[in-house]
């Protein structure tokens, strides 16, 4: 039997096995469109909501399986398979079987009777999409899988460029080598290629210091990405690692914006990077509602209950404080990661996408990352010019105004809501896709709309998805920035007061248990932000 569904691979089951005994089902996951076999991620869970674990079946492959849960409804419980025949073991019963791999294949789902299944069962699915034909490479910076997984992993999800954790310390002013979290020895700085277009760059690490002292004390998280070498140092303070680090070529990262130090570590260590879509942004429903509220001002009137964030509360929160820095001169590049390995989230759910033109590189891939040539997602695609130059671009004019034109097309596998296009962080265009008719499966919108400046700023497009259980699957470009002569960018004054009471409470905080060192990065970076005040508005 032969049946054809919108997915990305073709599964042929065979049951086998007696009455009332365990059957054993086996598959193979190939591309619709190629017929070839591909790794993938895959769920089966039975009527009675237990989960089953597909094995590899084939000596040479590969599946890893991964469980995670927070409270009732936040459950990720699957396997990863590389492109091997598999084999699971069910009793007689129904199932839903899922597969999925990263964003660019449609996702399978159907309901399986044990011992009812027919054989063999040919599910063919397809890409929706294909990011590397245009030259883009997708990326997770932030993974705390094991090394050893990550040659599955990156093909499975389909990740181009995966930057697992060799070094995690959680403990202030400790090394990350004494201190270090992960098991693993530490591994060579050099990429690790799965294939041409896939692999891994192992050598980075994580400050995630919740401890002062000894005692319970949280500062923050920022990751150091693409080292040379192993950083033998503890934080606070916090401006000898980030010198070090960019000295050798790596990047910082901020792992989340709501975390204690981060305003101060902004200004002061010089970070690349801001995660657009970071580790609390899962496939399955949202489950920190009430972590760091307090760190949220009334100003931004961001969507709460009485529980806490909202999803929308939360990735909003992090995009207004994204603009925020933006604003206050800090020109931070977009990133994304998913933690993946604490949380429950596959490996590459949220993930950011380079343009990398001609023939791929990690080092290009690297380079362009920094320089904007990306946009971060959680489910649609872009690939989108602002007058004609990629996202990160820096227009210097000469006469006092200037025009941005940005044109290009946005799509989704799933319906699309708003496309929106922000100047300094308020929305100048904005318009509405909900009617949208699918072509092919694909909804796809071109848009192309200039945005006037009248004096120096920046620019940036994101778009949403459209979904009936207010689900929060967002796109959102690097920003590009406008010069003009004698017209400076103006800080909006809520934001840098936001920063300064921020940093003033964690002052107060931190008397008598940060030493004197530590205490005068904050009060450097305090007095960056009250620098702002006069100039802005």
């Amino acid at each position: 039997m032969h049946v054809s569904i919108r997915s990305f691979m073709i599964i042929a089951l065979f049951a086998s096995g007696g009455f009332a005994q365990d059957v054993k089902a086996r598959g193979t996951i190939v591309d619709a469109d190629t017929g070839k076999p591909v790794a993938a991620r895959i769920y089966i869970q039975g009527a009675d909501g237990k989960w089953y674990f597909p094995k590899s079946d084939d000596a040479n492959g590969t599946a890893i399986e991964y469980k995670r849960q927070v409270g009732t409804s936040s459950v990720e419980q699957h396997v990863t398979l590389s492109a091997h025949p598999f084999v699971v073991d069910l009793p007689p019963g129904k199932y839903t079987l899922l597969v999925e791999r990263g964003k660019e294949y449609l996702p399978f789902e159907k309901v399986i009777e044990i011992p009812n299944l027919p054989a063999p069962i040919q599910i063919e699915i397809r890409r929706w999409t294909n990011m590397v034909s245009h030259g883009w490479y997708s990326g997770d910076v932030h993974a705390h899988r094991p090394l050893s997984e990550m040659p599955n992993l990156v093909m499975a999800e389909d990740l181009n460029v995966a930057m697992p954790l060799s070094h995690w310390v959680t403990a202030a002013e400790t090394s990350p080598v004494s201190g270090n979290r992960v098991k693993e020895p530490a591994p060579k700085p050099a990429w690790i290629p799965v294939d041409a277009t896939h692999g891994i760059y192992p050598l980075n690490t994580e400050y995630e210091i919740f401890t002062v002292g000894g005692k319970s004390h949280t500062l923050g998280a920022v990751l150091i990405c693409g080292q040379k070498s192993v950083i033998d140092q503890g934080v606070p303070p916090v401006r000898r690692i980030a010198e070090r680090a960019h000295a050798e070529g790596a990047f910082l990262d901020l792992e989340k914006h709501s975390w204690a130090w981060s305003p101060m570590i902004v200004p002061l260590m010089k970070v690349d990077l801001f995660e657009l879509s970071n580790n609390h942004c899962w496939r399955t429903p949202f489950g920190f509602s009430a972590w760091t509220v307090d760190a949220a001002p009334k100003s931004m009137n961001l969507e709460m209950t009485d529980k806490g964030f909202t999803e929308w509360g939360w990735v909003e929160f992090g995009l207004k404080s994204y603009y925020a820095y933006l604003n206050c001169g800090f020109r931070m590049m977009p990133s994304a990661g998913t933690g993946a390995g604490v949380h429950p989230v596959p490996f590459g759910f949220g993930r950011v996408y380079v343009h990398v033109p001609g023939e791929f590189t990690y080092e290009k891939w690297r380079q362009n990352l920094l320089a904007g040539r990306s946009f971060v997602t959680t489910g649609p695609m872009m690939r989108l010019s602002f007058n004609g130059a990629g996202a990160g671009e820096i227009f210097r004019v000469t006469e006092n105004t200037a025009t941005v034109n940005v044109s290009g097309v946005i799509e989704s596998a799933a319906r699309l809501g708003r496309v929106e296009i922000l100047r300094d962080g308020d929305v100048v265009w904005t318009s509405s896709f909900e009617e949208l008719k699918p072509r092919d499966g694909v909804y796809s919108v071109t848009i192309d709309q200039s945005v006037s400046f009248e004096r120096s700023g920046w620019m940036i497009v994101r778009c949403f998805e459209s979904h009936p259980d207010k689900r929060v699957r967002f796109a959102h470009t690097a920003p590009v920035f406008v010069e003009i002569p004698g017209k400076p960018a103006i800080p909006k004054k809520f934001e840098v007061e936001h920063f300064v009471d921020r940093i003033e409470k964690e002052l107060a905080r931190h008397k008598g248990v940060l030493n004197a060192d530590t205490i005068d990065e904050y009060n450097e970076a305090l007095q960056i932000y009250r620098g702002l005040l006069p100039i802005s508005r």
